[in-house]
């Protein structure tokens, strides 16, 4: 197995040379020159950490009705609760003041296709055993469960009573709360 991405020669998608980057940049240029300082601090205005999934389909800003400055937001792959995430939120809470955290994982997730193989395969392919473990996952609704009580059982988290997890269906945008007792 081959971990990483491939996309074949002259595909319409090939990445090659930077351009995807240069295209980034060239847009960041163009942001700019429009760009007003908002003044803001880097608190955030409703004191809420959103941890969620990386994937590409989700807009959080949009589907939670969210505004710059409104909310920190945290994304790895699964939108799992990691020591990484538990440092984020840490200091999110102790230095910046949020109080409530929103975790969301989503419909269709790669994760719930990968096992911690993908660690042992990697390490067969470059030569080193990856220090972070996959966190994939069977049951999206259990993982978010799991994730829920890592935050609030953390002893670095100084607010862990306002936690909430939900699930977000790539199809209809629309979110599903988790009951955390279930």
């Amino acid at each position: 197995m081959t971990t990483s991405a491939s996309v074949p020669a002259g595909s319409d998608n090939a990445i090659t040379d930077g351009a995807v980057i240069d295209d980034l940049v060239t847009a960041n240029a163009a942001y700019a020159d429009a760009f007003t300082d908002p003044g803001m601090d880097a608190r955030p205005v409703r004191k809420v950490t959103v941890v969620s999934c990386m994937d590409a389909r989700i807009d959080l800003h949009a589907a939670l009705g969210l505004r710059l400055g409104d909310c920190h937001t945290i994304r790895n792959a699964g939108g799992v609760v990691t020591d990484d995430v538990i440092r984020s939120l840490a200091i999110s809470q102790r230095a910046l003041g949020t109080r409530s955290v929103v975790l969301i994982h989503h419909t269709n997730c790669g994760m719930e296709s990968l096992t911690e193989d993908f660690r042992h395969e990697l390490e067969m392919e470059v030569g080193q055993r990856p220090s972070w473990a996959v966190e994939a996952f069977k049951d999206v609704d259990q993982d978010v469960r799991q994730s829920m009580q890592r935050v609030r059982t953390s002893p670095f988290l100084l607010e862990t009573g306002d936690v909430r997890g939900f699930v977000f269906d790539v199809r209809t945008g629309r979110l599903r709360e988790i009951d955390p007792a279930a």
